[in-house]
């Protein structure tokens, strides 16, 4: 493995010691809750008119985290906790002096809730302070969930098992919400969770919360959570739990007059195997309502990221986190990698996880057997992760993956990693640093097999900075992982400055500005530079009206030693390019019913110039029943190479009869590919775990050689109605 510069050495161990000189930890007591515990049934309406509500567990109020942490505000917020052997109640009820300003925008399963009054709970069930669950409601009853792997760590994707429901009341609104014990993974006899409870006020941009109410606190530190007692009689029954479907399918494809049409099964298991480990078992897994990806206009010369939204993989991903945020550079495994080749699903014959805790130790093992398919083999694909918490800082780990997507070479990647991270450092301000080490074996290239990383960051209200060194080697080939550019080291560094004025200073119609200043130096092995970048932002300001205005100049180099194709037909020759770009950007608040925005990138382009301008206007009905949306990018490159033009449309369309019966349209068109798609999906949840979904995909194409006809020919067709069914002992 390459050696670390010296150089860089140095300033990292200098920065690391003054900075672990002051970190005295401050001995700060958390707020504690005790859950009562109930013994009559709870019907979850957001009424709150069972009996049992009066003995719950109370937090009287809560206290605002921000924009001004600790001063009284007129948004009084009730919590009520209670628990029976099988779950975990919470109420909240929300006051308001103007209820007619609570703002809502969907009623969306996991919809976009930025600019809703919500309330939102987060759950440390392992006690490790790192890991662990959120759950959120809005004011319109529309939930959204997922996985805390970190301070700045958390996956929405994820979707479990639990109900909400919401009132409006004459003075506000309240929302009640069920949590079952077996939707959580918790260490059983355990008697105290991490826990927080936040509410947002949109037309406010106002948090307030349970525990730590300071600007530097994210709601998903764990670390900063308070604590929730009375939870050790918490119960799973036998821990079953078997989620099984059936669907019928039809498919046409217009280009080759194929039509079929037929019928599938399938289904998961999962069991609790140990008070401390749980197995997961999948049978012809299907994902036939996931939804679709978002296209992406692709500018560079390396390949794109596209999230995760398979239910399957998302179960358990906190625990597969690796290193300390290596961005998209370079993630050991990406579950994307099985079950999906060049943007076609291959068929899952089986798959198999575990998935746990023990004491100090976190576990997280896949194994998957992929069926043989257009471009690939049958073969088998294995993904395990083992961390083990040495203090209340410091967390250390391995990963290991084997396999190949394509069955047809050897590949297995190991890698370790170490991060060490406080919540007060000079007494209650975020530091961490992280470091990582991989290596790959088996039918690879030629070259450096190994790579490495080190972070120090110090993400915080007023200063958010960090220094990043990564190397990746030329055969540092992760099969199962993502890694755009091997065969390179990085530096990368910089931070915001991020002031908050008073309101009665000159500034004062200003809530917050963010003066940035990044740094992206890139070379080979060799030290020859491949490409550097210079982000600043001069001016950047979300108003106390809750717009936000943003200008950027980004200067930047690149090297091509092969020639690059921008766009179709227009081939950018090798050489050395340094040019700048210019970004204007401006948006109105997002708890508004129309939203507006538009950003405008201008500028030098390689050997010519390059104008992108992308276009958004939502709107939403008071009732937050409709949601209607357009964004709209496009490019206009003019280069003596060849002029091109890109557009990127997308417009969706949300109609929810309520938060558990809703019909969506996502459409998208996409000029290189002359391809419109449209994904139309009916989900009705009849109760939580079982679903029915009715998914209606059709996609069109625009001929070849017809400039200026948009005539469009019908591609492909696909109707799938599937039917969800999980039960639990």
């Amino acid at each position: 493995m390459q050696e670390l510069p010296s150089r860089f050495v140095g300033a990292i161990a200098l920065a690391c010691g003054l900075l672990l000189s002051h970190a005295a930890p401050a001995q700060v007591m958390p707020p504690v809750i005790k859950a009562s515990a109930t013994h009559g049934p709870i019907r979850i309406d957001g009424l709150l008119d069972e009996p049992a509500w009066g003995d719950a567990a109370v937090i009287p109020e809560l206290i605002q985290q921000d924009p001004r942490p600790g001063e009284p505000t007129n948004f009084r917020t009730e919590v009520r906790i209670l628990l029976d052997d099988h779950a975990l109640y919470i109420a909240f009820v929300c006051h308001d002096p103007d209820p007619s300003r609570i703002a809502v925008h969907t009623m969306q399963r996991d919809g976009d809730m930025n600019g809703d009054d919500t309330v939102t709970i987060v759950l440390d069930t392992t006690g490790d302070r790192r890991r662990g669950y959120l759950f959120l409601v809005n004011a319109a009853g529309a939930r959204l969930d997922g996985l805390i792997a970190g301070p700045e760590s958390f996956s929405p994707d994820w979707d479990g098992i639990w109900d909400a429901r919401t009132q409006r009341t004459v003075d506000g609104w309240t929302a009640e919400l069920r949590i079952p014990a077996q939707t959580l993974r918790f260490a059983w006899g355990l008697d105290r969770w991490g826990f927080n409870v936040e509410r947002f006020v949109a037309r406010e941009r106002m948090a307030l919360r349970f525990s730590d109410a300071m600007l530097d606190s994210r709601l998903t530190d764990l670390k900063r959570a308070g604590v929730l007692t009375g939870v050790e009689d918490l119960r799973q029954g036998l821990g079953l739990s078997l989620s099984a479907f059936g669907l019928v399918r039809s498919e046409t494809d217009f280009e080759t007059d194929e039509r079929t049409s037929g019928g599938d099964a399938g289904g998961d298991l999962a069991w609790n195997m140990t008070r401390d480990l749980t197995g997961y078992l999948t049978i012809n897994t299907d994902f036939a309502e996931t939804e679709v990806d978002t296209r992406q206009i692709n500018l560079t010369r390396f390949a794109l990221f596209f999230p995760e939204k398979r239910s399957f993989f998302l179960e358990g991903s906190d625990l597969f986190k690796f290193g300390l945020d290596t961005k998209r550079q370079f993630i050991p495994f990406f579950s994307r990698r099985i079950g999906l080749h060049e943007g076609e699903q291959v068929p899952i014959l089986a798959g198999a996880k575990v998935l746990g805790r023990a004491g100090r130790w976190s576990i997280g093992i896949l194994d998957a057997v992929m069926d043989e398919s257009k471009g690939t083999a049958k073969t088998n694909l294995f993904a395990g992760r083992l961390t083990y918490d040495v203090d209340e800082y410091l967390t250390v780990g391995a990963i290991v993956t084997d396999g190949d997507p394509e069955g047809v070479r050897d590949n297995t990647l190991i890698g370790l990693d170490a991060v060490w991270q406080t919540s007060t450092f000079m007494g209650d301000k975020n530091f961490a640093v992280g470091a990582w080490a991989a290596s790959s074996q088996g039918d690879v290239p030629d070259g450096s097999r190994n790579g490495w990383g080190i972070k120090i960051d110090y993400p915080n209200d007023l200063w958010d900075v960090f220094l990043m060194v990564n190397e990746f080697g030329e055969a540092l080939d992760p099969a199962l992982g993502f890694l755009p550019r091997p065969g390179t080291r990085w530096y990368r560094g910089g931070g915001s400055y991020q002031p908050r004025p008073t309101k009665d200073s000159a500034f004062g119609w200003a809530r917050q500005f963010y003066f940035e200043l990044y740094n992206t130096y890139v070379t080979d092995l060799e030290g020859r530079v491949q490409s550097w970048e210079v982000f600043t932002a001069p001016l950047n300001v979300q108003l106390e009206t809750g717009e936000h205005i943003e200008a950027n100049a980004v200067p930047q180099f690149e090297y091509l030693a092969d020639p690059f194709e921008v766009a179709d037909g227009v081939m950018i020759p090798p050489g050395e390019y340094q040019f700048t770009r210019y970004r204007v950007e401006a948006q109105t608040s997002r708890h508004r019913p129309w939203r507006l925005g538009a950003e405008v990138w201008f500028g030098d382009f390689y050997t010519g110039d390059l104008q992108q301008i992308e276009l958004l206007a939502t709107w939403t009905n008071p009732s937050g029943r409709l949601q209607t949306g357009l964004t709209a990018e496009n490019n206009f490159g003019h280069l003596p190479e060849g002029d091109f033009v890109q557009r990127l449309w997308q417009y969706k369309l949300v109609w929810a009869f309520t938060p558990d019966l809703i019909l969506s349209s996502y459409t998208q068109y996409e000029s290189d590919s002359r391809e419109l798609g449209m994904n139309n999906r009916l989900r009705w949840t009849i109760r939580p775990g079982r679903d029915l979904f009715v998914v209606w995909n059709h996609g069109w194409k625009r001929p070849v050689g017809t400039h200026g006809d948009w005539s469009l020919h019908p591609v492909n067709d696909s109707l799938v109605v599937k039917l969800r069914w999980t039960w639990r002992w």
